[in-house]
């Protein structure tokens, strides 16, 4: 896998303009290119990306950077000089899909809005990722991961019923809008091409998140309680939730309908639970949770962990250990068969161990092939193959830092 894939991908057909930085955008656009996609990742001179610049460092290059932006190519443009705009415009007509991730009429501001793009290219998809979209009282404000976290409720039910609310651990806004984006600019190329139709996909963090929240929002509406932290218990199924065991860690028990509670209560010798009014219906389990818990957790702290969920999972239970990282790079499922984790060959660092595409095709194979690009990396082989720009002119724009 160190060499990275060969043969071309399900979208090697594919041309994106990448004008995103730091998560949200630059995960769509690795997605598309680790999916085949010829991206071109346009950058300010001399700066470039902000994630540049962002730890953690190995031979002072950005892995943070280097994740995010693999199988891509590399071109500075200045889109404030009108010279850097007209050059701008010639890469759009070639192009399938444009992405960004700029605040809200930023790209109105340097006069490469929808409107004066769509003109330029009427096929084209145009992909923008913003905390509270382009439409809206709030389209203007700045908008971050946690920002999103925060008002779509996920952090009101995230941690424990007498803690504060609680981020995800995880940048969630990011990546599951940059997932969303690259579902909606896949949508609409393939309208595109049977139309000739482009369209704006305009996608937010917070409603991304407040999508995510299914249930949790389907509560409040059906019923007008309004959800509030439970730990790890699930609001519509028990036990649903993590337990503590003999060898002071905790096991995941997901018993998410009645079968496997019956299977559950054979298993723990407590046959007598199965007719339990309290206890015999999903529902009521959901209703008398803490005494479920108490049963359940009295028989787990009499158990190792892994040893207990290799016991269950051999009776059909949905069952785990809670992993850390490094227990995640060494599992045999998930770092060995599913190859979640890659080495990269870096020109410059050698080999770097990153995490792979999460999309495995059978016929087209997604992932890592070529490193991430230095700054301004690829400015000849685009201005001068792809837009037949005279070397001499290349020099002469880069010695004025339009390109």
């Amino acid at each position: 896998m160190g060499i990275g894939i060969s043969a071309p991908g399900a979208l090697s057909d594919v041309v994106v303009l990448d004008l995103s930085r730091v998560l949200a955008g630059p995960f769509c656009t690795m997605m598309l290119s680790d999916l085949g996609a010829q991206v071109i990742k346009v950058e300010l001179p001399g700066t470039g990306d902000d994630s540049r610049a962002f730890p953690p460092f190995v031979d002072g290059e950005s892995v943070y950077f280097k994740n995010l932006n693999r199988n891509k190519k590399g071109i500075t443009l200045n889109l404030k000089s009108e010279k850097g705009r007209e050059i701008f415009l010639r890469l759009v007509e070639k192009a399938d899909i444009l992405i960004e991730n700029y605040r809200p009429g930023t790209m109105e501001k340097l006069n490469l809005g929808w409107d004066v793009l769509k003109t330029v290219n009427s096929a084209l998809v145009y992909g923008c990722v913003s905390g509270f979209g382009h439409t809206g009282p709030y389209a203007g404000r700045a908008g971050y991961d946690i920002v999103g976290q925060a008002m779509s409720g996920l952090m009101s039910v995230t941690g424990w019923p007498d803690g504060s609310p609680t981020r995800c651990g995880g940048p969630m806004s990011d990546v599951m809008s940059g997932i969303s984006l690259c579902g909606g600019v896949l949508a609409a190329l393939h309208y595109s091409r049977s139309t000739g139709i482009g369209q704006k996909v305009d996608i937010a963090l917070v409603d991304t998140l407040v999508a995510s929240m299914q249930i949790i929002n389907q509560i409040f509406l059906a019923t007008g309680r309004v959800p509030g932290r439970t730990g790890n218990r699930y609001e519509s199924t028990y036990p649903y939730d993590t337990f503590p065991t003999k060898d002071h860690e905790e096991i995941v028990i997901g018993c998410a309908n009645d079968k496997f509670w019956r299977i559950l209560c054979e298993f723990m010798g407590r046959p007598d639970l199965i007719d339990d009014p309290d206890m015999s219906t999903n529902q009521s389990r959901v209703q008398n949770h803490a005494r479920v818990r108490a049963v359940v957790e009295e028989w787990t702290r009499t158990q190792n962990s892994q040893e207990l969920a290799d016991k269950l999972l051999a009776k059909g239970l949905p069952a785990c250990p809670i992993y850390n990282i490094a227990q995640i790079t060494q599992d045999p499922q998930i770092a060995g068969s599913r190859q979640m984790f890659i080495e990269e060959e870096h020109p410059r660092i050698g080999k770097l161990k990153v995490t792979n595409t999460h999309i495995k095709l059978s016929e087209t194979e997604a992932g890592f092939r070529t490193p991430p690009p230095d700054l301004g990396q690829h400015n000849h082989e685009i201005y001068c193959d792809l837009l037949r720009m005279a070397p001499a002119e290349l020099k002469r724009l880069e010695e004025e830092r339009i390109v």
